[in-house]
C-alpha cells in the first residue's frame, strides 16, 4: 500500500475580504465627499441670499419712512397682507410715530423646509429720538424677498 504525500496547504491570499474592505472604503469616501459638497452647495446658496433678503427689507423701510405706505403694504407677502387690511396697516404704521429713519443692524438667512427664510434686524427710529429694535422676518416666493409676518 502505497502512501500518497499530502499536498502541502497553499495559503491562498484572502482576495474576497481585501476585496469588500477596498470597496467599503471607496464607498465611504464617496459619502463623505459627496456630503461635503452638499453642505458647501447649501452654504452658497445661503450666503447669496443676504443680499436679496436684506435689500427687500431696506425697501420696505425706505417705503415707510418715505411715508409710501401702500408701496409697503404692496411688499408684504400674501399670508401677512391676509391678517392685515391695507387700512389698518396704514394706521398702525403712523401710531404711536412714524418711521423716520432706519439702520439695518443684520441679515441672517436659512433654509427650513426647503425654503429660504431671513431674519433683518433694523434699528428704527421713530419721530425724533424713540429708538426701536425690529426683527423683520423676510421669507423668498416666487415673486422675491418679501417682508412676511409682524412688519412692525
Amino acid at each position: 500500500m502505497a502512501y500518497e504525500r499530502a499536498r502541502p496547504y497553499r495559503h491562498r491570499p484572502r482576495r474576497r475580504l481585501r476585496t469588500a474592505f477596498t470597496l467599503a472604503a471607496l464607498v465611504t469616501l464617496v459619502c463623505c465627499v459627496g456630503a461635503a459638497g452638499l453642505g458647501l452647495w447649501n452654504f452658497q446658496s445661503v450666503r447669496r441670499s443676504t443680499g436679496p433678503a436684506r435689500s427687500a427689507a431696506e425697501t420696505f423701510l425706505a417705503d415707510l419712512a418715505a411715508g409710501e405706505h401702500a408701496r409697503a403694504y404692496d411688499r408684504l407677502c400674501p399670508a401677512t397682507r391676509q391678517r392685515w387690511s391695507r387700512e389698518d396697516f396704514v394706521r398702525r404704521a403712523v401710531t404711536p410715530e412714524k418711521i423716520s429713519r432706519y439702520t439695518i443692524e443684520d441679515t441672517s438667512v436659512a433654509a427650513k423646509d426647503g425654503r429660504l427664510r431671513a431674519t433683518v434686524t433694523a434699528q428704527l427710529i421713530r419721530g425724533h429720538d424713540t429708538v426701536d429694535r425690529h426683527d423683520l422676518p423676510v421669507v423668498q416666493s416666487d415673486d422675491g424677498w418679501q417682508v412676511c409676518g409682524d412688519p412692525f
